[in-house]
């Protein structure tokens, strides 16, 4: 059995994995920040580049896939080193720091998606004063919310020690030298777990349905009004495409951000009332599935859309490069 520090009593114990399971390790976690890093890069790259995607949801968009980069490209490398070799070998001060800005990206990214939930919803429900309801000021604000709320939680958590308080004598039995992990109480699993998941994802899971039950009324009125000059079966066929095209979107929206960081959250909150039971493996396995989410993020929310595509090929293909190409019409207006 080694020992990260071989030197220190209390050291915590590398992984006992052999070889080849840590060098496959490595390969798919590197792969998943690669895909993390190049999608969310390229989102970042083809908003601020073509003009005609210069618009204010595009820019909430634009800010939630600057946050994805920057955790695929600070964050995920460092996770990787931990989770394959079980140590942190970066110090004590960078582990608070990359646990800080760990806690506040993955936070400020389902931020973003909340926000961006708020968005959709003015524009299926309220289409005629979205543009006066959802203006550039209005999305600077919620990208200014996104940003700053949890960058403050997450900081002022960790530095503060808030995380600990009342369960000091457990965290000092179960922590070991050379490793770096969260540790939630009770009430701060609780806290944390609301703010960063249960309170965003209610909000997101209300308004979805919300949207989807306005769009299906408004997929009917449209088919009512074609009836009259186009054959019932057809518009049948129509209506029901519609409809399925409506709830596959929404249900890839709202699958992806659950099934990605419903399991971690859980164990967040009911850990502590287990007695912190649950297997350290586990609960890193389960902060990969978190990252996952910022991976799928540009997948969801941008390249879904055909302008995306084809500025994604552009940007791929290096014709950025060549004169006007920020004029390009990407879509008809």
């Amino acid at each position: 059995m080694q020992l990260c520090c071989e030197s220190i009593n209390g050291s915590c114990t590398k992984s006992t994995w052999s070889n080849s399971i840590r060098i496959s390790m490595y390969i798919v976690l590197a792969f998943i920040i690669l895909a993390t890093v190049i999608g969310n890069l390229t989102v970042v790259i083809s908003i601020s580049h073509f003009k005609q995607l210069h618009t204010p949801t595009n820019f909430l968009i634009l800010s939630m896939a600057t946050v994805d980069f920057l955790l695929g490209f600070f964050i995920m490398p460092y996770s990787m080193v931990r989770s394959v070799e079980h140590c942190w070998y970066f110090g004590k001060f960078f582990c608070k720091i990359h646990t800080s800005v760990d806690i506040m990206l993955s936070t400020a990214s389902i931020f973003h998606l909340s926000f961006i939930s708020v968005d959709r919803y003015y524009a299926v429900c309220d289409p005629l004063r979205y543009k006066s309801k959802i203006n550039t000021y209005v999305i600077l604000v919620m990208i200014f919310i996104s940003w700053t709320v949890p960058a403050a939680f997450a900081f002022g958590m960790i530095f503060l020690e808030l995380n600990l308080r009342g369960t000091e004598e457990i965290y000092n039995h179960i922590h070991c030298a050379g490793g770096c992990f969260v540790f939630f109480s009770e009430t701060s699993g609780i806290v944390a777990s609301m703010v960063s998941f249960y309170i965003p994802g209610f909000i997101m899971l209300y308004i979805y349905r919300k949207i989807y039950s306005v769009a299906k009324r408004q997929a009917r009125s449209i088919d009512a009004i074609s009836q009259k000059t186009i054959q019932f079966e057809m518009e049948h066929h129509i209506s029901g495409c519609r409809e399925r095209k409506a709830a596959k979107t929404l249900g890839i929206v709202m699958g992806v951000f659950l099934i990605c960081w419903c399991p971690f959250f859980f164990f967040t909150v009911t850990n502590p009332f287990m007695n912190y039971v649950t297997p350290p493996v586990l609960i890193d396995a389960l902060v990969w599935f978190g990252y996952l989410n910022s991976t799928f993020n540009p997948i969801v929310y941008a390249f879904f859309y055909i302008y995306f595509r084809r500025a994604l090929r552009m940007v791929l293909f290096g014709k950025v490069f060549k004169q006007d190409s920020s004029r390009t019409q990407l879509f008809l207006d």
